[in-house]
C-alpha cells in the first residue's frame, strides 16, 4: 500500500505546483487548474485516485484546514481592521448574514433540504477565502479601496465561516436541535478555542521572544515553531474542545500576527509557501473523489442554488453593503461578480459529510435504514451543493474577472516604468506610494529579480519592442517613465509612447546632457541626470531650508498634485478651502486650462482644476481623497 501511496501523493504535489505555475502564466486562480488535476485523477477521469486510496484523509484534511485558516488569520491585522472603510466592515457583517441566509432560503427550497443542510450549506458559501480573491486581485489590479474591501471579505469570511459551519453541525447533530442549543454550542466552542488558541500562542510568542533558537539557525527554528504552534493549536482544541480546533487555530493565527515576533517577514514567507502545498494537495485529492453522479444528481434545484448565490444573493449583500459609500457604481458590480468560493467550504464539507457517512453505516447497522438513508443524501447534497457552487464560482468569476472589469473600466490606469535598476525601483516605490498602480519592465535576470523581491510588479521583456509595450498594458497607461540608464533606449522608448500608443504623459531620463535638446524635439519631458544633480546642489547652497525639507518628501513631506472632481470644493474659493485641509497642508499651484499660477485667496476652484499641495505626507494624502470627492 506505501509503495503506491508515496508516488500518489508526489505525483498530486507536483500536479498543484504546475497548477500553480500555469495560474500564473494566464493570470487565473490556481484552483481552476487544481480542480482540473483532481478530476483528471479520480474516478470520473484516470481513476487513480479513489475513496480508498487515504485512509486517513479526514485527519490530513482537518489538518490542512487548521494552517490554511492559520494563514489567513496571521494576517488579519487588528490595525488593518480599525482603518478598515466602511465597505469592509459591512461586507463581513451585513454582507455575510445576508449570504447565510439567502444561501439557505435557496438551498432549502430549490433542492428540498431541510434547515439543518440548508443553514450548513449558507455557514459554508460565507466564505470568499483569499486563495481565490488574491490571484483575482494579481491580475485585476483595482483600486486600493476594492482590494481592501475584497481582501478583508475574503480573510475573515474565511475564519468565520468555518467555525460558523462547525457550530451549525453540531447543532443538526443534535435530538432537539434549537436556537438556545446553537447559542450554547457556538459560544463553547468559539469560547474553549479562544482559549486555547490564546494560551498557544502566547506559548509561542515566549519561546520566540525570550528563548535563544541557535543564532545560526534562529529564522529557521523560528518558521518551525510557529508551524508546530498552528498543528498544536488545532489538535489541543479537537480534544479538548471537540471540534473547536478551527478556532483555535484562528486565534492563535491572529494574536500571533498582531504580535511583535521576531523574523516576521520569514515566516509570513514559509507559511505562505507551506500553504500552498498543502492547499494544492487537499484540493487535488478533494476533487479526485468527487463524482459526478453527485453534481447531476442536484439537477435544476443544483442551477438554482448557483444562480442564486452567484447572481442574486452576491451582488444584493455588495450592494446593500457598500450603499452610502465611496464606491463607484462599477467597482459596487465589480465585486458583486467577484465572489468566488474555495478550499475553505471544500475542505470542511468533505469533512462533515464522511462523518455523515460514517453515522449512516453505524445506523445500518443498527437496523436504522430509513434514518440511514438520509443521513446519506443530506452528505451527497452536501458534498454536491458546495463543490457544484465552488466549480461555478471560480470558472465564471476567476475566468472572466479581468475581461469584466476592463469592461466596467474598474483597473486604474497604469504607470509603466521601463528600466528595473536603482532609478527605476526608487521612482516606482514613490509612485506606489501615492497610489499608482505601477509595472516595471526589465529584462535583466539580476534586476527582475531584485525588483520582484522588492515587491513590485515586473514584466518580462525589452522596453523598446512595441509587443512587449502592449502586453505589459501602455494602452492603459496614463504615464510613460524611461528611466534606463542607456539614452538612446530611452529615446526610442519615448518616441513610441508618444507617436505609437499616444500616451498622455511620457517622461525620460537623460543620462547625458547633451542628448537633452534630442528628447526635447521629441515633446517628452526630460529629465537631466547632470542637471538635476547641478541643481540639486545649487540648492543645498542658496536654498538649503528648501533642499532639506525636499528630501523629506515621501517620508514626512509631500507635494502632489490632484484635478478637482466631485468634490466639495468646486464652486469654493482658495480661502474657503484652506480651513478645511487636513493638517498642515496648503494649496500653492493650481493649473487651469493651459495656465499655471500661484493662485489668490479669492480664486473660485473649478471642475477639473489641477491644484499643487504641499504639506505633511498624510496630510496631503487625505486632502488628495478630499479633492477627488473620495
Amino acid at each position: 500500500m506505501s509503495s503506491q501511496l508515496i508516488p500518489l501523493v508526489a505525483a498530486i504535489i507536483a500536479l498543484g505546483v504546475g497548477a500553480q505555475l500555469l495560474a500564473d502564466r494566464f493570470e487565473v486562480p490556481s484552483i481552476v487548474f487544481l480542480l482540473a488535476a483532481g478530476i483528471g485523477l479520480g474516478p470520473e477521469g484516470l481513476g487513480v485516485v479513489t475513496s480508498d486510496s487515504f485512509g486517513a484523509l479526514p485527519a490530513i484534511v482537518g489538518l490542512s484546514v487548521a494552517i490554511i485558516v492559520f494563514e489567513g488569520a496571521f494576517h488579519l491585522r487588528v490595525e488593518k481592521l480599525r482603518q478598515a472603510t466602511s465597505e469592509s466592515l459591512r461586507l463581513i457583517t451585513i454582507g455575510a448574514l445576508i449570504a447565510l441566509v439567502g444561501t439557505a432560503v435557496a438551498v432549502r427550497f430549490a433542492l428540498g433540504a431541510d434547515w439543518g443542510i440548508a443553514f450548513l450549506v449558507g455557514a459554508l458559501l460565507i466564505a470568499t477565502g483569499p486563495t481565490v480573491i488574491t490571484p483575482i486581485l494579481n491580475v485585476v489590479p483595482v483600486r486600493d479601496r476594492v482590494q481592501a474591501a475584497l481582501e478583508t471579505e475574503g480573510i475573515v469570511n474565511d475564519v468565520t465561516a468555518a467555525i460558523l459551519a462547525v457550530v451549525v453541525f453540531k447543532v443538526i447533530r443534535l435530538e432537539e436541535p434549537t436556537l438556545g442549543a446553537f447559542l450554547a454550542l457556538f459560544i463553547e466552542r468559539l469560547g474553549g478555542g479562544i482559549l486555547i488558541g490564546a494560551t498557544v500562542a502566547a506559548a509561542v510568542w515566549f519561546v520566540l521572544r525570550y528563548i535563544d533558537l541557535s543564532p545560526g539557525d534562529a529564522p529557521r527554528n523560528a518558521r518551525l515553531v510557529v508551524l508546530a504552534g498552528a498543528l498544536v493549536a488545532f489538535g489541543t482544541g479537537e480534544i479538548l474542545a471537540s471540534e473547536a480546533g478551527v478556532a483555535a487555530a484562528a486565534t492563535a493565527g491572529i494574536v500571533l500576527g498582531n504580535l511583535d515576533i521576531p523574523y516576521e517577514e520569514q515566516i509570513s514567507e514559509f507559511k505562505g509557501d507551506i500553504t500552498l502545498i498543502v492547499l494544492s494537495f487537499v484540493f487535488i485529492a478533494l476533487a479526485a473523489l468527487l463524482e459526478l453522479e453527485d453534481l447531476l444528481a442536484l439537477g435544476i434545484g443544483g442551477v438554482a442554488v448557483v444562480v442564486a448565490v452567484a447572481f442574486l444573493i452576491r451582488p444584493l449583500l455588495v450592494y446593500l453593503s457598500t450603499v452610502g459609500g465611496n464606491f463607484t457604481r462599477s467597482e459596487r458590480l465589480f465585486v458583486g461578480f467577484v465572489g468566488p468560493r474555495g478550499i475553505i467550504p471544500a475542505s470542511v464539507a468533505t469533512l462533515f459529510a464522511i462523518e455523515l457517512q460514517t453515522v449512516a453505516e453505524e445506523a445500518a447497522a443498527a437496523g436504522q435504514m430509513a434514518r440511514a438513508a438520509q443521513l446519506e443524501a443530506n452528505a451527497t447534497l452536501l458534498v454536491g451543493t458546495v463543490f457544484l457552487v465552488i466549480l461555478a464560482t471560480v470558472v465564471l468569476q476567476g475566468g472572466f474577472a479581468r475581461h469584466i472589469a476592463e469592461y466596467l473600466d474598474v483597473i486604474p490606469m497604469r504607470v509603466l516604468v521601463i528600466g528595473g535598476g536603482q532609478v527605476g525601483r526608487e521612482v516606482a516605490t514613490r509612485l506606489e506610494d501615492r497610489g499608482e498602480n505601477v509595472v516595471i519592465i526589465e529584462n535583466d535576470d539580476e534586476a527582475v529579480e531584485r525588483a520582484r523581491k522588492e515587491g513590485f510588479t515586473v514584466h518580462i521583456g525589452d522596453g523598446t519592442k512595441i509587443d512587449t509595450l502592449r502586453s505589459a498594458g501602455v494602452e492603459n497607461a496614463s504615464t510613460v517613465v524611461a528611466a534606463t540608464g542607456n539614452d538612446e533606449v530611452n529615446l526610442l522608448v519615448g518616441q513610441l509612447a508618444v507617436t505609437k500608443f499616444d500616451v498622455e504623459r511620457v517622461i525620460c531620463r537623460a543620462n547625458d546632457a547633451e542628448n537633452v535638446e534630442a528628447f526635447d524635439e521629441l515633446g517628452v519631458d526630460t529629465i537631466s541626470s547632470t542637471l538635476a544633480t547641478a541643481q540639486a546642489m545649487d540648492n543645498a547652497i542658496e536654498r538649503p531650508a528648501l533642499a532639506s525639507w525636499s528630501g523629506s518628501i515621501g517620508e514626512e513631506g509631500d507635494v502632489q498634485e490632484v484635478t478637482v472632481r466631485n468634490s466639495e470644493f468646486v464652486g469654493q474659493t482658495i480661502s474657503e478651502v484652506g480651513p478645511e485641509l487636513p493638517g498642515r497642508c496648503l494649496v500653492v499651484l493650481v493649473s487651469h486650462d493651459d495656465e499655471t499660477f500661484v493662485p489668490e485667496a479669492d480664486y473660485v476652484l473649478q471642475e477639473g482644476d489641477r491644484i499643487t499641495l504641499v504639506g505633511e505626507h498624510d496630510a496631503v494624502r487625505d486632502a488628495m481623497a478630499l479633492c477627488r470627492g473620495d
